[in-house]
């Protein structure tokens, strides 16, 4: 009977851990434009800190819990560049396809002779 009730717990916490975060993106608006969501990046830099030391002070975790990293880096510049790599590449797809294409044709003429 255990052995049947653990994995199905375990899927309903999965589900009902995506279905939260699936409101809270839907609730919070995140992805409707990009002041919403740096707002909201803002809010949960200020937020999270403070919510990890008032649990740490709870469960007596002073001084064994690491310090959180920073984030000194800007997050929609890193989605930027990754937007534009993936849109360059894209865009010289069928170039290369092409030049592929005529480079395997060569490789079986080459093959053939």
């Amino acid at each position: 009977m255990a052995t049947r009730v653990l994995p199905l717990v375990k899927l309903l916490s999965k589900i009902g851990l995506a279905g939260g975060a699936v409101y809270i993106v839907y609730d919070q608006e995140l992805l409707s434009n990009s002041e919403k969501g740096s707002e909201a990046l803002h809010k949960a830099k200020e937020a999270i800190p403070l919510a990890v030391d008032e649990w740490r002070k709870y469960f007596g975790w002073e001084g064994q819990l690491p310090a959180a990293p920073k984030m000194n880096f800007s997050l929609c510049e890193f989605w930027n560049s990754g937007v534009r790599r993936s849109m360059s590449a894209l865009s010289v797809a069928p170039t290369r396809a092409g030049e592929y294409t005529q480079q395997g044709w060569q490789y079986m003429k080459n093959l053939t002779k």
